[in-house]
């Protein structure tokens, strides 16, 4: 009988980026992703960046800040050597004893790499943004044969937003399904959107403060702004655009601690520029937060506007002010549009909703002909 028809498939996730502690937001979503997955009982063994308490391949220096893919073009020598340990390291996972019965590749360029291990593969098209030129969206436009040629390596395509999983549909993906990043959702607001810094509401930022997440976008918009006070919580090459004007300057914190800048702010913003989905604008919504956000990418479906917050063009600061301006002066619409966002976050992106996803996705790639 299949291995599905007992017990949920054995899983090999391959990733080109882990958690290197509690600080480090590089592929914390995913570290979460796999915290749930085990916990509802299915066997998830990472094959990542080697680091203590995890095994898995030597990255030969370039999984440090920035990102593969930044890093490789510093050093493209090393690059061949980082491809040939990440194939042998998930051909090792899946194939010793007790391995896997499913290889699950992130990111679009892992797909042969993740084939090397002659298992079955579940495919997760995230759209990155440092992936600069490489990044999913990017490649099927400019590169359509490559794009097919590598979804197609993949006997299960999952997609985060709509946007991928059209892209992965269209190259003539065997089997797509989007299954969104998935939220814990507090069982209650623990403030209400009351201003708490002395009659000023609070905007909030979290992420990587780099050039693709609009920081210069925000930098150029908030002179114009009144009223509100900014919650900067993260790093990167653009914080110094944002330290004259933030009056909170967090750097990385815990995810922890980014729950209670949540619960203390009264809106958030995002102004990407490109953003496969955006995990930090779902966690704001299950805080009960609206969210400002561009109208790009995974954002585009997240937010939805004038619902669960607004959505402006982006690279449009003037429009951006506007929208901040509006929700900072209406107490009541940054209520109702928080209270809906919510809302929302629990019924579409709650964990049992999206492991019950994964635990299908899993299962179709490893009984194809069906349990």
């Amino acid at each position: 009988m299949a291995a599905s028809e007992h017990r949920s498939p054995r899983v090999a996730l391959l990733t080109t980026s882990w958690p290197r502690d509690e600080r480090d937001a590089t592929g914390r979503f995913l570290a979460v992703q796999v915290e749930q997955l085990r916990a509802a009982g299915m066997q998830v063994e990472i094959v990542g960046p080697r680091q203590p308490g995890l095994a898995g391949f030597n990255a030969v220096g370039l999984s440090g800040d920035g990102g593969i893919v930044a890093n490789a073009k510093r050093r493209p020598w090393r690059l061949p050597l980082l491809l040939w340990n990440m194939a042998w390291a998930i051909r090792h996972a899946a194939r010793r004893s007790g391995g896997a019965d499913v290889v699950h590749a992130n990111w679009l360029l892992t797909a042969p790499l993740a084939a090397f291990a002659g298992k079955p593969v579940v495919l997760t098209l995230h759209g990155s943004g440092t992936a600069g030129r490489f990044d999913d969206l990017g490649l099927a436009a400019r590169h359509p044969r490559l794009f097919r040629w590598l979804i197609r390596r993949a006997a299960v395509v999952t997609a985060v937003s709509a946007p991928l999983a059209d892209a992965a549909r269209a190259a003539g993906a065997r089997h797509v399904v989007e299954i969104p990043h998935g939220v814990e959702v507090p069982r209650a607001r623990t403030r209400e959107n009351e201003d708490a810094s002395g009659g000023e509401p609070i905007v909030l930022v979290a992420g990587r403060l780099s050039p693709e997440k609009g920081v210069a976008v925000l930098a150029a918009a908030w002179p114009s702004v009144r009223g509100a006070r900014l919650s900067v919580a993260g790093d990167g090459s653009e914080r110094h655009l944002l330290a004259p004007i933030a009056d909170e300057l967090h750097g990385f914190v815990t995810h922890a601690r980014l729950q209670e800048l949540y619960a203390a702010a009264d809106l958030m913003v995002m102004p990407s520029l490109s953003e496969g989905f955006g995990v930090t604008a779902l966690e704001a919504m299950a805080a009960g937060i609206p969210v400002v956000a561009s109208r790009v990418g995974g954002l585009a479906g997240l937010v939805e506007h004038e619902v669960t917050g607004l959505l402006v063009p982006p690279s449009d600061p003037e429009a951006l002010a506007a929208a901040l301006q509006r929700l900072i002066d209406d107490s009541n619409l940054r209520k109702t549009l928080g209270a809906a966002a919510r809302r929302r976050a629990a019924d579409r992106y709650g964990w049992q909703r999206v492991v019950t996803l994964w635990r299908d996705a899993y299962a179709s790639a490893a009984n194809p002909g069906g349990a």
